[in-house]
């Protein structure tokens, strides 16, 4: 006996029909609703964190956009209002994982992932610079991963050589990464602290020549010319001891005489054992009344020579020795009336405590070493005259 094949009555098929409808129609009203719901985080994520980078997929941006937006509260919110600035170092070629391990252990960001994402999302997770930054928990994990993109330092140097006026460390200003300029650093240069010129009863007129002495100085990168002169000032007083300024007055000197002549004898000077000796021929020559006739001071009186690019004119000529200047050595008497240039302080101790020679003249010797001849009488100055 043979089995008949079941069958669906027609009053079942309507049913199952409108069954499958329902199912189908569903999934697409959710898929609809998803799509939907899922569209709207990329526009919320390009208004918080700017528009994505344009080497991600289509669906990372819809993942990392999704998220952002939840995470908001830990990239957009600081680990602590209150928290202090520390100093934060990045190497050459440190992975951006071990970065961010790092910034999480000094609790710095509150969520490695998130800012990971972030740093995808943006293009930036190969962008962090080698450096050191100043950072802190007050700041936002996205504040502090836009710190990390500039390595412009947080200080920098300004050196100061031996025997420079205060145009030529003007003129080194902007390659020393200082934001002041120039300009504005001779300007305050020629109006000194009040406090610097009453500890040292110094002249009212004068500038910061002379008083800023050869050294590298670190300063704060956005430094005004007043915090500038604290750092570089200090240096004078804690170099220049109450044993120099002893000397100095043992010698018949002020301390900003002593100052005035160590910069003549800087710019005078190539041997530094030889400043001892230079110094003794000004000090002999000042002792019976006898004009200094020194060259670096008509130099510092002409300035800047334009054909030579300088600011002190080798050679002279003997038109120049005529230069009408209270700075002209070769037509005035004693001491001009301030600093030439920066003198070292060796310079300066050489003057607080000059040999003790029978000279009244010295002039190079013609090996080029930059050594000099030194001599008690004009005849035998003269004699050692270059042929």
């Amino acid at each position: 006996m043979k089995t008949q094949p079941s069958r669906i009555t027609p009053k079942k098929r309507p049913i199952i029909g409108i069954i499958i409808f329902a199912i189908v129609f569903t999934s697409f009203i959710v898929l609809g609703l998803g799509l939907t719901f899922l569209a709207g985080f990329p526009n919320q994520a390009e208004e918080l964190y700017g528009p994505p980078s344009k080497r991600i997929t289509t669906y990372q941006r819809y993942n990392l956009s999704y998220k952002l937006v939840n995470d908001q509260s830990l990239l957009l919110n600081p680990m602590d209002p209150y928290g202090q600035e520390i100093l934060f170092s990045i190497s050459m070629g440190e992975s951006t994982n071990s970065v961010l391990n790092r910034l999480k252990d000094v609790q710095l960001i509150s969520s490695q992932e998130a800012v990971r994402n972030y740093l995808i999302y943006t293009g930036l997770d190969t962008q962090l610079q080698a450096g050191d930054f100043t950072l802190s928990a007050s700041m936002t994990s996205v504040e502090i991963v836009q710190t990390m993109l500039d390595a412009t330092p947080h200080s920098v140097t300004l050196t100061i050589l031996p025997g420079w006026r205060l145009e030529q460390i003007a003129e080194n200003i902007p390659t020393t990464g200082l934001i002041l300029s120039g300009e504005e650093f001779l300007q305050a240069a020629h109006s000194p602290p009040d406090a610097f010129i009453l500890k040292y009863n110094f002249p009212g007129d004068i500038s910061l020549e002379g008083f800023l002495l050869p050294g590298s100085y670190e300063v704060l990168r956005d430094s005004t010319t007043d915090e500038l002169f604290d750092v570089i000032l200090s240096q004078f007083e804690s170099q220049v001891t109450f044993d120099i300024q002893d000397g100095l007055n043992r010698q018949g000197f002020s301390l900003f005489q002593g100052v005035v002549l160590a910069s003549i004898v800087e710019r005078e000077n190539v041997v530094p054992e030889e400043m001892p000796i230079i110094a003794s021929v000004f000090v002999n020559r000042l002792a019976i009344n006898m004009k200094l006739e020194t060259d670096p001071t008509v130099q510092y009186a002409i300035g800047h020579n334009k054909a030579q690019g300088t600011w002190w004119t080798n050679p002279l000529s003997y038109r120049d020795l005529d230069y009408n200047s209270p700075y002209n050595t070769y037509l005035y008497f004693g001491l001009p009336p301030g600093p030439i240039a920066s003198p070292s302080i060796t310079a300066l101790q050489a003057v607080a405590f000059p040999a003790e020679t029978p000279y009244y003249y010295f002039r190079a010797a013609c090996d080029g070493s930059g050594r000099h001849n030194f001599s008690q009488t004009f005849e035998q100055h003269i004699s050692y005259e270059c042929p």
